[in-house]
């Protein structure tokens, strides 16, 4: 595991992710040296904690994404999700065309957004062709790993 000067190992945080989805389990947390990383449903936390005390503490948000249960509508099988977490753009520049909207068809590999981690702009291609149902994101909206974004049918 690396500790990078931005923070936690992202890898790490969505292996735990992963581990924590498979088991079902409501929280995992790991502790290597002086980190200890948490990651919880219940909290939708990641929390990473370094030694000595008088450091200071981040937090990310958890990921995995599990749908709120009072969530107005369930996405299913068609959604298209967050691959990480990071702050979601509709279009390539402030008041710009946005890359799709409710209606459009799209083509596999076409640009449905961009997500930005880590000062990094990610292009989010359309894992699929087909028509967009939903766009469950505003712009400029903090997303999580997992976490739905668009629907296409």
């Amino acid at each position: 595991m690396s500790i990078k000067k931005s923070g936690v190992d992202q890898q790490l945080i969505r292996d735990l992710a992963g581990i924590l989805n498979d088991t079902n389990l409501t929280e995992i947390e790991v502790e290597l040296g002086d980190l200890k990383v948490r990651v919880s449903r219940q909290a939708q936390a990641v929390h990473a904690i370094a030694a000595p005390p008088a450091l200071p503490v981040a937090a990310v948000p958890a990921a995995p994404a599990a749908v709120p249960a009072a969530a107005p509508a369930d996405p299913g099988k068609n959604a298209v999700t967050s691959p990480m977490v990071g702050t979601a753009y509709a279009s390539p520049a402030p008041g710009a065309q946005p890359f799709i909207e409710v209606g459009q068809k799209v083509r596999e590999g076409q640009t449905l957004l961009i997500i930005e981690a880590m000062k990094t702009m990610n292009q989010i291609p359309s894992p699929r062709s087909g028509t967009v149902t939903a766009i469950l994101f505003e712009d400029a909206q903090p997303v999580e790993y997992g976490e739905p974004l668009v629907v296409i049918e």
